[in-house]
């Protein structure tokens, strides 16, 4: 089959909608479900990305897409108890990959509602069984066993969207769309991601240790199918903070750093204590998490609207209480698509505990934003590659 009909484009009054070869069969097959043109985008830009990281590190990878960019993406590292508790895993789930897709999928809940999840590897039943609970949209691996495929297939009254992809689909060296009856063509961009890249560093610290290595090689994989302007957040083999599509490369840096920065106040003694009620699904729970640790948790804790959530009201976690707490993470890597035109991005960097960064270089302001690396001890390589995606 070379063609897929689709139920409409990326709204519903576009159509008609398909996917399709110009020559040879489609290298994905539908095994549940009827997905749409933006879940083929993000499908199609996910597996991508976990298939190069899963290249890369050697490890089982996942990515939690929306919007055709990632909310999260990750490897098999073991969670922590902590981790468990923060991604309501508590379950015992363990599997390498599936492992992978609950740290992607937590590195950013609430950007991850309604996701589509991407896999590296064959999807097996503790991954299936991670996905159940979670409010997504669909999810694309190389294969399923014969349990995660039966336990998807429950999963949104058998309507949830399920697709897999030939691992040895090899595509074209050149990429087309239209825009405006206009077709676009360009080489694809097959660039491997590699430690080599990180060879040139250019700040005066150069201990860059192998765990930082890995983290700076996911952020700029991640980089790669990211909506360009974008700044990537690591720490530990996981996004956890992702700023996307933003026309200014300070604004990529802050929005990402103000979710890295969420990221790490979910895991502060007075929100891991939260008295949640159990009959609140976790999407709740997420909203009301990301209000108590904002500006307006009044909104959470005012008389009355804490019952419907808690069985007690929480303390008030107060915007000192707040820093303090983020003023703890350290040792993040971060990764940008494009050079640093200021050092002001580097100043807020820091802010988030980022004390590695990847970076293309060549802004005509190099020496300045090296001097504010050299100034918080940071460890800054130019990898001389640019990442834009659109």
């Amino acid at each position: 089959m070379n063609e897929l009909e689709l139920k409409y484009g990326c709204n519903p009054n576009q159509k008609p909608s398909r996917i399709f070869m110009k020559s040879g069969a489609l290298p994905v097959t539908v095994l549940g479900g009827r997905p749409g043109y933006i879940n083929f985008m993000d499908a199609l830009n996910g597996y991508q990305l976990v298939r190069e990281l899963q290249a890369a590190t050697g490890l089982p990878a996942a990515a939690s897409f929306k919007h055709v960019s990632p909310a999260g993406a990750a490897v098999g590292l073991t969670l922590s108890e902590v981790e468990r508790k923060l991604y309501f895993a508590e379950n015992g789930i363990q599997s390498p990959l599936a492992c992978a897709y609950i740290r992607a999928r937590g590195a950013d809940r609430v950007c991850s509602y309604g996701d589509w999840a991407a896999l590296s590897d064959v999807c097996d039943e503790d991954t299936a069984l991670a996905l159940l609970p979670e409010v997504s949209d669909g999810v694309i691996a190389p294969g399923y066993t014969d349990a995660a495929l039966n336990i998807l297939k429950q999963k949104r009254k058998g309507t949830f969207n399920v697709v897999q992809i030939d691992p040895n689909y090899t595509p074209v060296k050149t990429e087309q769309k239209d825009v405006f009856g206009i077709t676009f063509e360009q080489g694809r961009n097959d660039l491997e991601i590699s430690a080599r890249l990180l060879d040139h560093i250019v700040t005066q610290n150069k201990d860059l240790p192998e765990s930082a290595v890995c983290d700076l090689i996911i952020a700029l994989v991640t980089l790669k199918y990211t909506q360009s302007n974008s700044v990537v957040y690591v720490k530990n083999g996981c996004t956890i903070g992702v700023g996307a599509g933003q026309q200014s490369r300070i604004h990529c840096t802050r929005l990402a750093g103000s979710k890295a920065d969420n990221w790490w106040l979910r895991q502060a003694p007075e929100v891991l204590a939260l008295p949640f009620r159990n009959d609140i699904a976790r999407p709740a729970r997420d909203n009301a998490i990301d209000l108590y640790i904002s500006d307006d948790h009044d909104d959470v804790l005012n008389d009355g609207q804490w019952q419907n959530i808690f069985t007690s009201r929480p303390s008030i976690f107060t915007r000192e209480e707040r820093r303090k707490w983020i003023a703890g993470l350290s040792d993040v890597a971060l990764g940008s698509d494009a050079f640093f035109p200021f050092g002001d991005n580097i100043e807020r960097a820091q802010r988030s505990g980022v004390k590695y960064i990847a970076q293309p270089g060549g802004s005509i302001r190099d020496d300045h934003v090296i001097e504010t690396c050299n100034k918080y001890g940071m460890v800054m390589a130019f990898t001389g590659i640019r990442l834009f995606h659109h």
